[in-house]
């Protein structure tokens, strides 16, 4: 019996455990429950055990919304979703703080660990990266929940939805929905109910700005596009090499998250341009934004920006 009871506990408090650090969207977040009285098991031969089962992909939903605050709904734009965290309690949510669309240093501004995992429609293959959303939580699903509006960024892939839409928030992000002083006892309470809205990206201060990826070189280059405003996604790149303005444009192909990449026979001379293409529809060229003495692993920050 006391036997039974720890191997109980034990898993129990390891799967708190990964709930609290493991994957965007793994299962288990909701509080462990309170073990039963536990009658004296009849012992049973051993047998192997069952493979794991394989979650079903969640069924196809409509996109909630595309462009720079674009929804479907309710009339007043807000949509109704479940809301999990993970990570650390205070922290941007991967371990790394880098997650699915390939961004870095979600924990630092500008981003400052206001961060979510997205489901299909939300994350969208990575087209939805980096794209901004209005969260809220209000008393119906939780008492510690404030009502009051907060915004996050679309940072990571939510593998394992449990709701039409579903957002796998950061610590730091769930909390945040709370009232003053209860941000603890609004993460302790697992899945919620919450709503959410698009709304566009504001990176004050900020240009748009590209990362040029580890492993890039004059025939194949991968560009990470981050901080745009409005939508805040990007659904095109296009690059002009050679520092030539009137050049022929050369589409870019998705990659992964906001990861955009040429591969090519022909040898790129830099320096490039590039045009970025958001989820509007809306462009904007950062010309010559890469020198010709480009390294990988590097940031270029472009003169432009998206109008608000």
């Amino acid at each position: 019996m006391a036997a039974t009871f720890s191997s109980y506990a034990l898993a129990v408090a390891l799967l708190s455990l990964l709930a609290a650090n493991g994957c965007c969207g793994c299962p288990g977040l909701t509080p462990a429950p309170t073990p039963a009285p536990m009658p004296t098991p009849t012992p049973a031969p051993a047998s192997p055990s069952p493979d794991p089962v394989t979650p079903p992909p969640a069924p196809a939903t409509p996109s909630p919304g595309s462009g720079s605050g674009s929804t479907n709904g309710s009339s007043d734009g807000w949509l109704d979703a479940k809301a999990t965290w993970y990570g650390a309690p205070d922290g941007a949510g991967p371990l790394d703080n880098g997650g699915a669309c390939g961004f870095k240093n979600v924990n630092l501004p500008p981003f400052n660990a206001m961060t979510s995992c997205g489901n299909e429609p939300i994350f969208k293959d990575g087209k939805g990266c980096g794209s901004c959303y209005q969260i809220r939580c209000v008393g119906k699903a939780h008492p510690a929940c404030s009502g009051v509006p907060e915004t996050v960024i679309i940072t990571d892939m939510n593998y394992y939805p449990v709701a039409r839409y579903h957002f796998d928030l950061s610590g730091t992000a769930f909390g945040a929905m709370a009232k003053e002083g209860r941000n603890d006892e609004l993460r302790h309470a697992g899945i919620i109910d919450m709503q959410f809205k698009r709304v566009p990206c504001e990176y004050p201060g900020l240009s748009v700005t590209f990362h040029v990826e580890k492993g890039s070189n004059p025939n194949y280059l991968a560009i990470l596009v981050e901080y745009g405003n409005g939508d805040g996604d990007v659904a095109q790149v296009d690059l002009m090499d050679d520092g030539e303005p009137t050049g022929p444009w050369v589409p870019m192909r998705h990659s992964w998250g906001s990861i955009w990449r040429l591969d090519t026979r022909r040898t790129l001379q830099g320096p490039f341009s590039l045009r970025v293409t958001n989820g509007s529809g809306r462009s904007l060229v950062a010309d010559q934004v890469i020198p010709a003495n480009w390294k990988p692993d590097a940031v270029y920050s472009s003169a432009v920006q998206f109008d608000d």
